[in-house]
C-alpha cells in the first residue's frame, strides 16, 4: 500500500538570492524583482555530486524548450573546502557546460533561507516571485516540465508572464588541446589515449605528452558510433586496454567509460571506429520498471532493483560509468558505476553484464560485496595480487574489493570489500600518517605502483598521495598501513598513469583543470612526505529534533496527469539508517510507506539521518497503451542535533 502527505507548500513569497558572486552573467548581480515576470528555477548543487550533474542533464532540454519564459539559476552551495573555492567553481561551471546564471554561495545563505537539506534540490518560483513547488534528488524533468507549461498557461492568462530573452551571458570561448581531460591509457606503441572530457572526444597523444596525433570524436556531444571523424561521446571518463588476446575476437582495443551517455563504448585504434557495447545510452534510475530493455515491440520488462539482472549488455540502463578495468580474476571488465553506488562486470566474450558489488546506497561500509555500500567510485586499479583497488570519491575513500580465487582474498569464498583510509560522507581533509587516521578529499584516481603500494589521485587536494600496506615478516597485513603524499600544487588530478623506465618510476598524471599532462618523477624508495594540513567537516545547518518519536515525512505528490506506478510492485521505498546507529533507537530499515515513526536516543546528543526515498509515477491516461514512467530518488544526510522541547517532526521534500 502507498501513501503520501497531502499537505502542500505555503504560498511564501521567495527569498532574495545573496551570495559571494555571480558567474554566467557579464558581471550583473541579479535579483527576483529582476526577474519578476519569469518563471525561475533555482537549482542547489555542489559539482562534485553525481545526482547534481544528472540535474544539469535533465534541464539542458526544459532550458532549451523554454528559454523565453524559464530561467534555470544554479545554487552553488558546496560539500568539499575545495568546492568553495571560486576559481574552482567556475573551471566546474565551464567543465559541465552550465548554461545558465550561477549564484556562488559558500556559506550556505541562500541554501538555508530556502530550508534545502540535500543536494541536488529544485525550487520552483512562480513570475510573481511566489514558490510554488520544492523537490529533492533527480528524475524530476517531466515533473518540471508539466508545472511549467501549467505556470505559463496561468500567468499568460492573467498577464503576468513576460517572454524574452533571460539574463544568461555566455563566458568567452577557451580553446587548447584538451579540455578537461579525465584519464589516460598507454597504448602498446608508447603513445598516449586521452579521454578528453570536455571536448567530448578522445585524444590520442605522442609519447611526450603534449603532440596530438589524432582525436577520435567528433567533439560534439551525442551518443552515435562510427568512424573517428563522426562518432560522438558525452563526457567520456575512463579507459581501460583490452587484454592483446581479446582484441581480434571483440574488434575492437580499448574500452571507454562514456559517462554521460550511461554507456560503454569500444574503440579499434586501426582506424578509430567506435562502437557501443553496453547500456541503452539511457540512465538506469533505481526503482524504475523500464531499466531493462525488451525485445523490439514487447512492453519494457520491470526491473524494480536491478540487483539481479545477469544478461545482454545492451539490455540494460546504466547509471554513469566512471572508469572501467580489466580484472583477470573476474575475467571481465570492473566498471565503477558512480551513478548508482555500484561495481558492475562486463564480459565482452560472453556477452554479459552483471552487478559484481553494491548495494545501490550510498556511504562507507565494508564487507560481503552484496551487501557494501559505495559512494560514487571514480578510479580503478587492479594489483598484482587480483585486489581491485577503488578511489571511492564522495566518501574520499581508498577501498579494495578481493575476489574469491585471488591470493589477496585468501580463503574467503565471496568477495569482499575493505577500506584502506577514509572516514565517511562528511569527513575529508590533506592528512599523512597511519591510514586508518589519514584523511584525503573527493580522490577520482588510482594507480598501482610497482611495489604493490597505491598512488591515489587526491583530487580536491590538488595532490598525488600513496598508500603503503603494513607488512609483517611474512608479508602478511600487519597494522593499517601508512598513507603520505608525493606530489602537490596540482590542478585537480583525475588520473594517473604508471611509466617504468629501467629502474626508474614516472607518474603521468592528468591535471583535469589545467587541461594537460604533468611527468611526475618519484624517488627510489617511491616514498613521500608526512603532510597535515587539517582535517574537515561537511558543514550544513543542523536540525535540532526531540529526544523520543519523531515522525519522519517524505512529500511526494505525482504530477498532474501521473498516478503512482504500481505496475511491478509497491512504487515507493524508504530506507532509514543513522550515524552513529545509537542515535535510532526504532525505525531504521527498508519499507514501502513514505511516512515512518522514528525513535532517537536522548543520549546521543548528535548525529546524521541517512534517508533515501524512492517513488515511481506514470502517466495516468487509460487510453496510452504504453505509459511514459517516471523514478523521482534522492538520498538526503540530514546532520540532527538531539534537543529537549525542539520539533517532533521532520518533513523532506521528495516532490512538493
Amino acid at each position: 500500500m502507498t501513501t503520501t502527505s497531502d499537505r502542500r507548500l505555503p504560498r511564501v513569497r521567495a527569498s532574495e538570492l545573496t551570495g559571494r558572486g555571480w558567474l554566467n552573467t557579464g558581471g550583473v548581480d541579479l535579483t527576483l524583482e529582476g526577474l519578476r515576470g519569469k518563471i525561475v528555477l533555482l537549482d542547489f548543487w555542489t559539482f562534485c555530486c553525481i545526482n547534481c550533474l544528472h540535474v544539469l542533464d535533465e534541464l539542458r532540454e526544459l532550458e532549451a524548450q523554454h528559454r523565453d519564459v524559464l530561467v534555470v539559476i544554479g545554487v552553488h552551495s558546496p560539500k568539499f573546502v575545495h568546492e568553495a573555492d571560486p576559481v574552482a567553481l567556475a573551471a566546474a561551471v565551464d567543465r559541465y557546460e552550465v548554461r545558465h546564471p550561477v549564484l556562488d554561495d559558500p556559506n550556505l545563505t541562500t541554501w538555508s533561507a530556502y530550508a534545502a537539506r540535500a543536494w541536488p534540490t529544485l525550487v520552483v518560483i512562480d513570475p510573481e516571485g511566489y514558490v510554488v513547488a520544492q523537490m529533492a534528488g533527480e528524475g524530476h524533468q517531466n515533473n518540471v516540465a508539466l508545472l511549467v507549461r501549467d505556470l505559463v498557461a496561468e500567468h499568460e492568462a492573467k498577464g503576468t508572464l513576460h517572454r524574452g530573452d533571460g539574463p544568461y551571458v555566455p563566458p568567452e570561448p577557451t580553446s587548447g588541446t584538451l579540455r578537461f581531460p579525465a584519464k589516460a591509457v598507454a597504448l602498446p606503441d608508447g603513445r598516449l589515449l586521452v579521454a578528453d572530457a570536455g571536448h567530448h572526444s578522445l585524444a590520442e597523444l605522442e609519447a611526450d605528452g603534449e603532440a596530438l596525433v589524432r582525436r577520435i570524436g567528433s567533439g560534439e556531444r551525442g551518443l552515435a558510433d562510427g568512424d573517428a571523424a563522426s562518432a560522438r561521446f558525452s563526457e567520456p571518463n575512463g579507459l581501460s586496454l583490452v587484454p592483446e588476446e581479446l582484441r581480434a575476437t571483440l574488434g575492437y582495443d580499448v574500452l571507454v567509460a562514456d559517462t554521460v551517455n550511461h554507456a560503454l563504448r569500444g574503440v579499434r585504434l586501426a582506424d578509430g571506429a567506435v562502437t557501443t557495447v553496453a547500456g541503452t545510452g539511457e540512465q538506469y534510475m533505481v526503482g524504475a520498471a523500464d531499466n531493462v530493455v525488451a525485445p523490439d515491440g514487447d512492453e519494457p520488462r520491470a526491473d524494480r532493483s536491478g540487483l539481479g539482472y545477469d544478461g545482454d549488455p545492451l539490455g540494460i540502463r546504466l547509471s554513469s560509468p566512471w572508469d572501467v578495468a580489466w580484472s583477470p580474476a573476474a575475467s571481465a571488465f570492473v566498471v565503477a558505476m558512480a551513478g548508482n553506488h555500484t561495481l558492475w562486470a562486463f564480459d565482452p566474450v560472453a556477452d554479459r553484464i552483471w552487478r559484481l558489488a553494491g548495494t545501490m546506497n550510498e556511504g562507507l561500509v565494508d564487507g560481503p560485496a552484496d551487501e557494501a555500500w559505495f559512494a560514487q567510485t571514480s578510479g580503478l586499479a587492479v594489483g598484482p595480487d587480483g585486489r581491485l583497488w577503488l578511489a571511492d570519491s564522495e566518501v574520499s575513500a581508498l577501498r579494495s574489493l578481493d575476489l574469491p580465487g585471488t591470493p589477496a582474498a585468501g580463503d574467503a569464498a565471496h568477495a569482499v570489500v575493505g577500506t584502506a583510509t577514509g572516514a565517511g560522507l562528511f569527513d575529508f581533509g590533506h592528512r599523512d600518517g597511519p591510514a586508518d587516521q589519514a584523511l584525503l578529499q573527493h580522490p577520482l584516481g588510482v594507480a598501482v605502483l610497482p611495489d604493490g603500494s597505491v598512488a591515489i589521485a587526491d583530487t580536491y587536494n590538488g595532490a598525488i598521495r600513496r598508500y603503503a600496506r603494513g607488512l609483517a615478516a611474512d608479508g602478511s597485513q600487519a597494522g593499517p598501513g601508512e598513507v603520505t603524499t608525493l606530489a602537490s600544487g596540482l590542478a585537480e588530478p583525475s588520473g594517473i598513469v604508471v611509466l617504468t623506465e629501467g629502474e626508474g618510476v614516472q607518474l603521468l598524471v592528468v591535471e583535469s583543470a589545467a587541461h594537460r599532462l604533468t611527468r611526475v618523477a618519484l624517488p627510489a624508495t617511491l616514498a613521500g612526505e608526512i603532510l597535515d594540513a587539517g582535517a574537515h567537516r561537511t558543514q550544513r545547518p543542523v536540525t535540532d529534533l526531540a529526544p523520543g518519536v519523531v515522525r519522519l515525512d517524505v512529500v511526494f505528490t505525482p504530477a498532474a496527469g501521473q498516478k503512482y506506478d504500481d505496475r511491478y510492485g509497491p512504487s515507493t521505498r524508504l530506507q532509514v539508517s543513522s550515524t552513529p546507529p545509537e542515535l535510532l533507537l526504532e525505525g531504521a530499515g527498508d519499507d514501502v510507506s513514505l511516512e515512518r515513526a522514528l525513535r532517537l536516543n536522548p543520549d546521543v546528543p548528535e548525529g546524521v539521518l541517512h534517508v533515501t526515498a524512492h517513488a515511481a509515477s506514470c502517466d495516468a491516461d487509460p487510453a496510452i497503451e504504453y505509459p511514459a514512467c517516471h523514478l523521482n530518488a534522492q538520498d538526503w544526510g540530514v546532520p540532527v542535533r538531539v534537543t529537549p522541547g525542539a520539533a517532533d517532526e521532520l518533513t523532506l521534500p521528495l516532490h512538493g
